[in-house]
């Protein structure tokens, strides 16, 4: 079995209250930011990057604290962004789907469903699509056409110690990912649970296709990791502070690959 490294790779913010993140009302609201990531496996034999970001434009018109490109921010763990080959999108939504053009040699991997999801009659309704940026859906379109996507229906091997796990709730073709390290089996959520509290307590977030999904979603996740230390939400600010941090990098990479501190 293969043993990859796992980076962490913030890119933005966003100051928000925990009554958005959660569909219960909270009785104790309060300041409960949100920070964004990208992720970057990395094995003797290949660099994957686990989803893609947003650029200026879209950190400007939905008003996103942009801290860096996250695709320029590769370089600093020393990869060349010319020479990635595979891209795991998790879903295809703005913050995680954008900068395609900056990678022109990657093939792209995505869930059947998410492509017809974003392509088909529920983006009519405002609530469904308000997450998704139209350009990136067309640049996705764009990539199908030139022979660049390669489509997954469900869960799937994508190379010996990197699985994908189809999960769906947050939106119709979330997938997370599951890789193996030295520490044992770790699963990236992404959007399958923003933060830890969503998955700990079963408070769905708020953007969702379907609720009772993304609720079964939390135990595969659960069932597929090693330990809830082997877990990794996509969006919580406590990674940066659980993790090991990449030394002499201000903004933020963690190691996932090494035990929570």
């Amino acid at each position: 079995m293969t043993d990859y490294e796992i980076f962490a790779v913030r890119y933005a913010s966003l100051e928000r209250q925990r009554s958005e993140n959660f569909i219960q009302r909270d009785a104790h609201d309060g300041p409960m930011p949100m920070d964004f990531f990208v992720w970057l496996l990395r094995s003797a034999e290949r660099e994957i990057l686990i989803d893609t970001g947003f650029n200026a434009a879209t950190a400007a018109a939905r008003n996103r604290n942009l801290l860096r490109c996250p695709i320029d921010a590769l370089r600093t763990l020393k990869v060349d962004v010319d020479g990635i080959k595979d891209v795991v999108l998790t879903h295809l939504h703005y913050d995680h789907a954008g900068n395609l053009p900056k990678l022109p040699n990657a093939r792209f991997h995505v869930q059947a469903a998410e492509l017809e999801y974003v392509t088909g009659r529920c983006m009519c309704y405002g609530p469904l699509r308000h997450a998704y940026a139209v350009e990136d859906v067309v640049h996705m379109v764009r990539r199908v056409y030139s022979g660049s996507v390669i489509f997954h229906e469900g869960n799937a091997e994508l190379f010996p110690g990197v699985q994908l796990l189809l999960i769906g709730g947050h939106t119709r073709g979330l997938q997370s990912v599951r890789v193996h390290t030295a520490r044992g089996w770790v699963v990236l959520a992404s959007d399958a649970s923003h933060y830890y509290e969503n998955m700990q307590h079963d408070r769905p977030f708020p953007i969702v296709y379907n609720v009772a999904d993304m609720l079964a979603g939390y135990r595969k996740v659960a069932a597929a990791a090693d330990s809830a230390n082997h877990i990794v939400p996509g969006h919580d600010p406590e990674v940066l502070k659980r993790y090991p941090a990449w030394p002499g990098d201000k903004i933020g990479i963690a190691c996932l690959h090494r035990s929570p501190e």
